[in-house]
């Protein structure tokens, strides 16, 4: 029944599938991934290249040897949620494994694909997330403004960087949670600390990729830090933790924040509607004392 219902999602989600993977980045990866098979079943070319098969045949090769490094590899990585950050893993160890086996079929082609995947490194980056959100975006002179202009909001706010692949594969996540859970009493921020860097050092957020703290989740009340995720040992190394929708509500309990937010705003709105209330009827009474007084006429005694 799971495995239906998961086929059932898949194709239900197949157009937005389909055209996300249309963009040039996952393009050019999707290449980069088959780059070794191809090569090797290329007529004209795979008759060339060298073979280590006992029956001769240079265009065939051990589909076990190159998914062993995909298993190694990822299998320490696959903890992440999202769709982007699974296929961006799944591209990530692909790539590796074709490193391995263009290397063990000659040392030329391993180190020009090793270039090729250099190349496409620097210069090309994951599409950025364009869609609805409602998320404001600090800058090193508006951030604690904003924490501190309101004592009765709680902000959560995002540290990131956009050179980091996680914190792109992050963003769709951030930005559902911010349109099911913003309101008067909870707001979400972003702050971009690699291009903030007095930023990063007043809260403490590194931006070191030893250092793994990309995203980071702190949570504000008062204009004072109550939490954050990932955690960060004496080493300065964040704790282990995966950034998906379950985990940050559970966490950051969004849903009785949201509950409490709510009651709050709807006592503020009644108080309003009161002193309103009390407001206008102060400017009557206020009126009726500065009406003249209308002059009486006396009845002549008869």
């Amino acid at each position: 029944m799971g495995l239906i219902t998961g086929v059932c999602a898949f194709l239900f989600h197949l157009p937005q599938i389909y055209k996300w993977l249309l963009k040039p980045y996952y393009i050019t990866s999707i290449f980069m991934t088959v780059a070794f098979p191809l090569l090797r079943k290329a007529p004209g070319v795979c008759e060339h290249l060298a073979t280590q098969r006992e029956d001769g045949n240079s265009c065939d090769f051990d589909w076990v040897s190159a998914l062993v490094p995909v298993a190694q590899y990822g299998g320490r990585r696959f903890g992440r949620v999202t769709l982007e950050q699974h296929v961006g893993n799944l591209f990530l160890f692909s790539k590796v494994a074709n490193v391995i086996l263009f290397f063990r079929l000659d040392v030329r082609l391993g180190i020009l694909y090793l270039a090729l995947c250099v190349a496409f490194v620097m210069t090309c980056k994951p599409p950025l997330y364009m869609g609805p959100e409602y998320i404001k975006y600090f800058s090193d002179k508006t951030i604690d403004e904003e924490l501190q202009r309101d004592s009765r909001v709680t902000w959560i706010v995002e540290f990131y960087a956009n050179w980091s692949s996680d914190c792109q594969s992050f963003a769709p996540v951030f930005a559902d949670l911010s349109l099911k859970y913003n309101c008067a009493g909870i707001r979400f921020g972003k702050v971009d600390i690699g291009r903030y860097g007095e930023v990063s050092q007043r809260y403490r957020v590194s931006t070191s990729p030893l250092a793994k703290q990309l995203p980071s989740l702190l949570l504000f009340q008062g204009g004072r830090e109550i939490m954050r995720r990932p955690m960060v040992d004496s080493k300065g190394r964040a704790v282990s933790w995966t950034f998906n929708e379950e985990n940050i509500i559970r966490e950051f309990n969004l849903n009785e924040l949201f509950q409490k937010s709510k009651k709050l705003n709807k006592g503020s709105k009644g108080e309003e509607q009161k002193n309103s209330q009390l407001e206008e009827d102060s400017n009557e009474l206020h009126q009726d004392d500065n009406t003249p007084e209308q002059p009486t006429e006396s009845k002549k005694d008869q």
